[in-house]
């Protein structure tokens, strides 16, 4: 962002050149030229002027504008720019059948989100509308918003005092050697440790800032590289599968799905752990094809709850290969640059015990509770074996599917309920950092606050209310258990519905038709408005007290 006021600096002093010389040719034909340019010189310059303050100021604004309402701006409207975009693109199903304005608006904050929570069947949306989806999921994933952090993070360690130097010598060639020298001298943490600081340690200071912020355009790096590998690895994998799965195949066919667009779609959201898949079923109708299954794993695992133990290892070996100063600096100081997905090996030690501790637990319930119900049918031990392993990964935030979730036992949903509220980074070995931290710095605030549990029961008894006569008239789909479900799904960005059944309603309804989207695409527009507010919520959950450090429920 620095470089524009850079650049009108540069521009500044060349325009007035030009104007001098151009008002030296008073006999030349083109004297009317020269006139025009003297009356425009002191209106450029003044443009320049205000440029570069303007500039500066919202640099300024920006850097002091806490990330809680930044990131609450930009979830906010990405949705708003994502709901005109499905607005404007027509429908596959068009003109017979057009999604209400709220359930594309849902759709779309579902899709920011990365919740996956769906008032819409899937089939319903044209690729055009499938691409627009992908690019909300994408830049709505906690590691492609971190990237963004990173890059504002480099940004605003460098915009001021660039700013400063390149105000005082705008013309020097040597531009960016006072820069650099500037992050020294402009640095008042650095003067302020020793008055009488030494050139020598003057100068060991300005190396240590310098590389900090080098470590973190590394960091950048890394990350970026990091989304491309899994994203063009992960497609490309995808659409080797389908192409070399006749089964696979035959699916996209009957639905009128092209392969690269479900490859991309179904690569993102899995990489986002969104949850977002472009068939009605989800991965209900792929449950027989479990070479697919186990592509997605990893991509859940290492887009989200694996990220930070994923990123510290590609870090490792990079230093090893390189020898870089930068990637030893990162994994030594990973407390200091204020990236949270960088963590210790220790942390990333618990983080792992604990994460295939959850999935080893949900694995060996799910086989005792559902290996002969209903909701395996119809597949084989190995096939039963992958899909309930895919099942108990996706429960923590993912939330594809590959069984009917009506169909499992309440035991098995109050244990998603349980895993659905975890943050991605919860560990129940915590370290001795994190015993240390100092909690007696709170403001008055945070003691009116609630806990996050009780904001949960507040839009829980909240939609209970609006979704009062239902719960009366339909108690087999409408029950607090489900919607207890629909609501700690929608605050853990997961997208787990138990979905609504005709055959369920106590009274017979002729006109009543089974559709392949959540039990929140029965509520009212109230109850719908509710569960958005819930998603943005839950999207921002980390701004709480301690949001990745979840031993402690409350």
């Amino acid at each position: 962002m620095s470089n524009l006021v850079h650049l009108a600096h540069k521009i500044k002093p060349l325009f007035n050149s030009c104007c001098s010389k151009l008002a030296s040719l008073s006999h030349h034909p083109f004297y009317s030229l020269s006139k025009l340019a003297n009356k425009v010189k002191p209106f450029f310059n003044s443009s320049c002027t205000i440029f570069c303050s303007f500039f500066s100021y919202f640099c300024a604004r920006i850097s002091r504008l806490n990330p809680f309402w930044f990131q609450l701006h930009y979830f906010v409207v990405l949705s708003v720019v994502g709901f005109l975009a499905l607005k404007c693109s027509k429908p596959k199903t068009a003109p017979a059948f057009s999604p209400k304005d709220l359930d594309l608006f849902f759709t779309s904050v579902s899709a920011t989100t990365v919740s996956s929570m769906a008032t819409i069947e899937m089939e319903v949306f044209s690729n055009t509308q499938l691409v627009i989806l992908t690019f909300l999921m994408f830049v709505g994933g906690e590691v492609f918003t971190s990237f963004l952090g990173l890059l504002f993070k480099a940004s605003k360690s460098n915009t001021g005092e660039e700013n400063r130097v390149v105000s005082a010598n705008p013309d020097s060639e040597n531009s960016h050697t006072q820069i650099e020298l500037g992050l020294f001298l402009n640095n008042p943490q650095i003067l302020d440790e020793n008055p009488n600081t030494s050139l020598e340690s003057g100068i060991k200071s300005f190396g240590n800032v310098y590389l900090k912020h080098n470590s973190i355009r590394f960091l950048g790096h890394v990350v970026l590289c990091y989304l491309l590998i899994f994203h063009l690895g992960g497609s490309t994998l995808i659409s080797l599968y389908i192409l070399l799965v006749p089964s696979a195949r035959q699916v996209l066919k009957q639905k009128g799905l092209q392969v690269q667009i479900f490859s991309v779609f179904t690569t993102v959201a899995t990489f986002t752990n969104c949850g977002f898949i472009p068939t009605n079923e989800n991965m209900a109708v792929f449950n027989k094809n479990s070479g697919l299954l186990l592509l997605l794993i990893p991509l859940l695992l290492f887009g989200n709850t694996l990220y930070g133990l994923c990123l510290r290892l590609v870090i490792w070996v990079l230093e090893m290969v390189t020898k870089r100063e930068e990637f030893g600096y990162l994994l030594k100081n990973y407390g200091e640059l204020g990236y949270d997905h960088l963590l210790s090996s220790m942390n990333c030690l618990c983080l792992a015990a604990t994460v295939f501790g959850f999935i080893l637990v949900q694995f060996v319930l799910f086989c005792s509770l559902e290996w002969n119900s209903e909701a395996l049918s119809g597949l084989n031990s190995y096939q039963k074996l992958v899909g309930s392993l895919f099942q108990v990964v996706n429960s923590r935030h993912a939330g594809e599917i590959v069984v009917n979730l009506s169909l499992l036992s309440p035991a098995i949903l109050v244990v998603f309920i349980v895993m659905m509220y975890l943050p991605p980074r919860t560990s129940f070995f915590p370290t001795r950092e994190e015993k240390s931290t100092k909690t007696n710095n709170k403001k008055f605030v945070d003691y009116l606050l609630f806990s996050k549990l009780s904001y949960l029961a507040i839009f829980i008894t909240l939609i209970c209310i609006t979704e009062r006569d239902k719960l009366k008239e339909d108690p087999l789909n409408f029950n607090v258990l489900n919607i207890t479900l629909e609501t700690i799904s929608a605050y853990g960005n997961v997208g787990f519905s138990t979905g609504y059944s005709c055959k369920r309603r106590v009274k017979y309804d002729s006109y009543c038709e089974d559709k392949w989207f959540g039990l929140v695409g029965r509520w009212s527009d109230k109850g719908k408005l509710v569960l958005i507010v819930v998603m943005f919520f839950g999207r921002l959950k980390n701004f709480g007290n301690e949001g990745g450090r979840a031993w402690k429920l409350s």
